[in-house]
């Protein structure tokens, strides 16, 4: 399934290929990506998006050491 991102470092919408779709804690969904040259692309998405992907996995919280309190 392709998808519309946006590209932070070109400025510009790309179209890439979406690899993963995640839920997060705060019950948001996203939709993961890779440019061709190899960087990650992120694009939030609604509920019936993600559903349309398939079954979203649990995001993978961040570590401990890198949040600050």
């Amino acid at each position: 399934m392709k998808a519309k991102f946006w590209d932070v470092k070109t400025r510009k919408s790309v179209e890439a290929e979406v690899k993963d779709c995640v839920k997060y804690d705060n019950g948001r969904y996203a939709f993961k990506a890779v440019t061709k040259d190899g960087r990650n692309l992120t694009r939030f998405v609604s509920a019936a998006d993600a559903e349309k992907f398939g079954p979203a996995k649990a995001a993978k919280p961040a570590c401990k050491k890198c949040c600050k309190k």
